[in-house]
């Protein structure tokens, strides 16, 4: 089992079909760290307001995240505009467990990050919700679509692709480029005196330099299954769903040999 310093995970949204809740299980069972970050949008309180959907899958992941709480894992809840429900709850501590706005970390090598969800920079999430709550609609209609497109594909020898993230992308690039959403995080950081951040949202894994702010961006679960680490070391990378998939492989193998 891999063992890191920290794990950032966001946009989970637990309570979605287009959850991808067997990989993340996957990855926190393959995974270990003394602290794990939820950086937003873990619960879709969203689409849970139109209709519940709560397979086994999801009430594993949550009792995956407890477990490794009462573990001796520190887990922080980052909330975001998915489960805003819990904003009227924090700050709170629970044993292992804190539920917050927000958090300032410090990295290995002694850094200072901002650790949010990101919903707060985005001027359509934060001034137009009744249109973010169309677009969301919009995007779980194409996530089925997915699964029909996908079948025609396989049928005819080609791999997946997804319509869904193709067009949230293109949306999301024309978006930020109107609200500069990476420009604002960058500066926030900057008005603080801190030295990065660690954000979601976006749906977009990402680790780059913006006007001298370390940009990580979790990425989701819900797409591109990706989680954030920090190693031992004090190195950061991203984890995809190969690599998750990979430690699963080698683990069986372990265990059978």
């Amino acid at each position: 089992m891999e063992k890191y310093k920290s794990i950032f995970i966001s946009d989970v949204h637990l309570g979605s079909k287009g959850c991808k809740s067997k990989y993340l299980y996957n990855f926190l069972k393959t995974h270990s760290c003394e602290n794990l970050f939820l950086v937003g949008d873990i619960i879709d309180c969203w689409r849970l307001k139109s209709k519940i959907y709560w397979p086994q899958e999801h009430s594993n992941v949550i009792s995956n995240i407890l477990s490794m709480a009462k573990n001796g894992t520190k887990v922080t809840y980052i909330t975001g505009n998915h489960d805003d429900f819990l904003r009227i709850y924090q700050p709170l501590q629970l044993g292992n467990l804190e539920l917050k706005e927000e958090h300032v970390y410090k990295t290995v090598s002694g850094k200072n990050f901002l650790v949010i969800h990101g919903d707060q920079f985005d001027i359509v999430t934060k001034y137009g919700k009744s249109l973010s709550v169309l677009g969301d609609k919009v995007y779980t209609f194409l996530l089925t679509l997915n699964k029909v497109l996908n079948f025609f594909r396989s049928r005819l020898g080609f791999g997946y692709w997804s319509l869904a993230k193709y067009l949230k992308d293109l949306t999301k690039k024309a978006v930020n480029k109107a609200s500069d959403y990476e420009e604002s995080l960058s500066k926030e950081c900057k008005t603080r005196n801190l030295d990065g951040i660690v954000c979601g949202h976006i749906h977009k894994a990402q680790i780059s330099v913006i006007n001298g702010i370390d940009y990580l961006n979790c990425g989701d679960w819900v797409e591109s299954a990706t989680a954030l680490v920090e190693t031992m070391k004090g190195e950061f990378k991203l984890i995809n769903r190969g690599d998750i998939e990979k430690a699963r492989e080698n683990i069986k193998l372990l265990s059978n040999s």
